[in-house]
């Protein structure tokens, strides 16, 4: 009965992994970085509440998250947040805009500025939202600043949104899950 027990568990969690949350690489290959074309970066994604942002930069810059106009006018001087470890993870938590510059308010100015829009109704996920995962050749990504160059990096994935949790594994493993339950009741009457 335990067995049984455990089997249906194993099964309900797996399918409550099955989050549809995102993390995306800003800039792709480029990262965070004045050559990366940052203003048509995000058309062709659907950002979702619960997605994460994964920011990748050189020492020598950071990363502010701004209001709108701040965001309009490069003004870099009242930012709502400050990032600059080299490797910044930002979890769209809310449906919104969400606007984020360089800290070099010469490279904003040269378009290294990111506007970002979580539809209201796009949710991906109500368990909660991830934190960022290692890059998807299993390399984790370095706590401290990059000395990223400007030269693109065979190990950072393209930004086409990679599933941080669940998909078609936890189905296969709910289907397995709940079969071997369903063997074991079989077994037991």
């Amino acid at each position: 009965m335990a067995k049984l027990l455990l089997l249906h568990l194993l099964a309900i969690f797996s399918i409550a992994l099955t989050s549809h949350a995102a993390q995306y690489f800003v800039g792709d290959t480029s990262g965070w970085d004045i050559s990366s074309n940052l203003d048509t970066w995000p058309d062709d994604k659907v950002f979702k509440v619960g997605d994460v942002l994964v920011f990748s930069y050189s020492a020598s810059n950071n990363v502010r998250e701004v209001t709108k106009q701040n965001f309009d006018t490069c003004n870099i001087s009242n930012p709502l947040k400050t990032y600059s470890n080299g490797n910044t993870t930002v979890t769209l938590s809310a449906p919104g805009d969400r606007y984020f510059v360089s800290g070099n308010r010469l490279y904003c100015f040269g378009g290294m500025k990111l506007h970002v829009h979580v539809p209201a109704d796009e949710v991906a996920s109500p368990i909660g939202s991830p934190q960022a995962q290692p890059s998807a050749t299993g390399t984790p990504l370095p706590v401290q600043p990059s000395s990223k160059s400007n030269k693109p990096s065979a190990n950072i994935p393209t930004s086409s949104g990679i599933s941080s949790y669940g998909g078609s594994n936890s189905v296969v493993v709910a289907f397995v899950s709940f079969m071997a339950s369903y063997l074991l009741w079989m077994v037991q009457a």
